[in-house]
Formats: C-alpha cells, structure tokens, sequence
C-alpha cells in the first residue's frame, strides 16, 4: 500500500505527493461516453430530411449521406487497430482505399442509422470488454507518421473526437438546411424553462 501524506507540512506549507495510481477513465467510461455521442449523431440523422442526404455544403465535399456513412465507418478503423499489438503489416492505403468506396454506395436513410446504430453499439461493446491495463499499450506508427506513436486509450479517445468533429460539419449543415440542430433545441428548452420559473407570476386583484 502507497504511503499517504499530510498535504500539509507543519508550516503549513502545501506539498505535492504523487500517492497511488488511479484511473478515471477506464473502458467503461470510453463506452459510455462514445454511447452518448453516437446517439446525438443518430439523432441528428434523423432530422435530416431523407431527401436532403445529397446535399453538399460546398464542391469537393461529402455528402451528407456520406459523412454519416464515414462516422459509422470510423470504429471498424479503430477496431482493427485496437485488436492488433503491432501495426507492423497493416495495409493503410489499402484500407483507406476501400473504406471510400464503401462510404460511396448509395443506401437510403433508414440504412444509413441502422448501419450508425449496429457500428456504433459493437464499438462500445468491444471496448468495454477490454482491460484497462490494456489501454497503456503503445503503437509505433511508420515513419513519417505524426505523432510516430500513440497508446491503445489515445486512439480508442480518438474515435469519439474524430465522430464530434464531423458531427459539428453536419450540425452547420443542419443549419444551411434550415434545421435548428437537437442540442441548441434542448438548451432552449431548458433556458425557457429556467426562466418561466423565475418569472414572478402576475397576481389578479
């Protein structure tokens, strides 16, 4: 057992101890957390009207049928990593060659959340079964990469960065469509609520 310390000398100067490790963020934690941003992207597919996933914000772009078949796509990438110990043999461009195409074929909207849905809660299955001790695992990248290595909880992290960075494109995109996007509509809500109750109610003589 760790030796524990006063945080305080008798001068009542503050001391720093590093006492035990701890983790706050284990795998269930990255499960939960990753649960509750897929479902804001499901929900924001699903206020999208089906005859708008062709749209484009701008030329060169993806659609918006293709920027959630990329956010469905991103956990297979990260799965297939996470279930190796090296990357050593690992084909990128191969993957990344036939992950586009696969973004590209035409599905229509119920496809589009089911396949959101079924990726999204296999992802979080998987990585709760995980042991934490196994998130330390480093993986050197080829050269070049930048960074030339991450740990097994940096990439698993960067799955639901990756998945809040698109979903922020398809929240603008909501807005160019006028479409107030779910989460503004909520903290209006919450806001309106907050202030109906603090409003002193009117008294009739």
């Amino acid at each position: 057992m760790p030796e524990r310390f006063d945080p305080f000398t008798s001068t009542g100067r503050s001391r720093s101890f590093i006492i035990e490790d701890m983790t706050y963020y284990g795998s269930k934690e990255l499960a939960s957390a990753f649960r509750t941003v897929r479902q804001n992207t499901i929900q924001i597919a699903e206020d999208i009207p089906e005859d708008k996933y062709g749209y484009q914000a701008a030329p060169g772009t993806r659609t918006v049928a293709q920027t959630l078949a990329h956010i469905a796509m991103i956990p297979r990438f990260s799965r297939q990593l996470g279930e190796r110990n090296s990357l050593e043999g690992f084909d990128f461009m191969k993957y990344r060659a036939e992950a586009e195409a696969d973004e590209k074929k035409p599905r229509n909207k119920a496809e589009v959340i089911r396949w959101l849905r079924e990726s999204g809660e296999d992802f979080a299955k998987w990585v709760e079964t995980l042991p934490e001790d196994s998130l330390k695992h480093v993986y050197a990248f080829p050269a070049g990469a930048e960074p030339p290595s991450r740990t097994r909880f940096d990439m698993l992290l960067s799955v639901k960065e990756h998945e809040m960075h698109h979903r922020a494109q398809l929240m603008m995109v909501e807005r160019m469509l006028g479409i107030t996007p779910h989460l503004t509509r909520r903290n209006q809500e919450r806001m309106a609520a907050m202030q109906q109750q603090h409003t002193p109610q009117t008294r009739h003589a």
